[in-house]
């Protein structure tokens, strides 16, 4: 029987990218649902159901585990699963593992949520607070220079290509934004190039691509208000 497409719950954001790159790196079939959080498409009761965060992206696999439909929230998670389901990118050599999850955890609790905080009071904050923007752009910068030095002797972060580089390259890709310059980090720089140069992610970063254009968070008051200060909703 024909494998069926993985849903694909996202909108075209660094996180979201993680995921279709991995998609178009393993050759899966898969059909994008978009979720415009510029909107409030995340707080929909359908969507809470697949991803109760209510953030994107999130995949539902109708052909998950024992034939079952699976659904999963959460980058990391989903590019776990999408390794162990295809066997690709992410080793099954528990030494070999625990080298790339090292690096997938350290994007997912560093280099995401700082690279986040810079772009948002560098860029969208109402209110230029010096001590954040220069907080989080040096902290940024500090976690370019661990990626640079871990990058001296290897092309890859964890030796081989795998789900790590997949969740790091879309966080590095806006560093303008993030206040970097590239020059000052040149095996990070020369990493960047190698996996931009992959025709899968080439692919993979154009995903959505014309519905980004369609919108400008700076000045876009109606997304700002739903994505910033949210607090719990009952």
């Amino acid at each position: 029987m024909a494998e069926r497409p993985i849903e694909l719950y996202y909108w075209p954001t660094p996180n979201g990218h993680k995921i279709t790159i991995m998609l178009e790196e393993c050759g899966l079939p898969y059909v994008v649902k978009y979720v415009n959080i510029m909107r409030g498409d995340q707080f929909k009761p359908e969507f809470l159901k697949i991803s109760p965060n209510n953030r994107m992206p999130a995949i539902v696999d109708p052909d998950g585990p024992g034939g079952e439909p699976i659904s999963v929230f959460e980058s990391g998670a989903i590019l776990q699963y999408l390794g162990r389901k295809t066997g690709k990118f992410y080793p099954s050599d528990e030494r070999a593992r625990v080298e790339v999850e090292q690096w997938l955890f350290w994007q997912m609790g560093g280099l995401g949520p700082m690279a986040g905080q810079a772009h948002h009071f560098r860029n969208y904050a109402q209110e230029k607070i010096s001590y954040a923007i220069e907080r989080y752009t040096n902290e940024v910068n500090r976690l370019y220079g661990v990626m640079d030095k871990r990058l001296a002797d290897r092309e890859y972060l964890a030796g081989e290509y795998s789900i790590a580089d997949m969740a790091c390259y879309p966080w590095v890709r806006p560093y303008k934004a993030q206040g970097q310059d590239l020059d000052e980090f040149p095996n990070l720089k020369a990493w960047f190039e190698r996996i931009g140069a992959r025709p899968a992610v080439q692919r993979a970063v154009q995903v959505g691509a014309e519905e980004r254009e369609k919108w400008n968070l700076a000045q876009d008051k109606e997304a700002q208000k739903i994505l910033f200060g949210q607090r719990a909703r009952k």
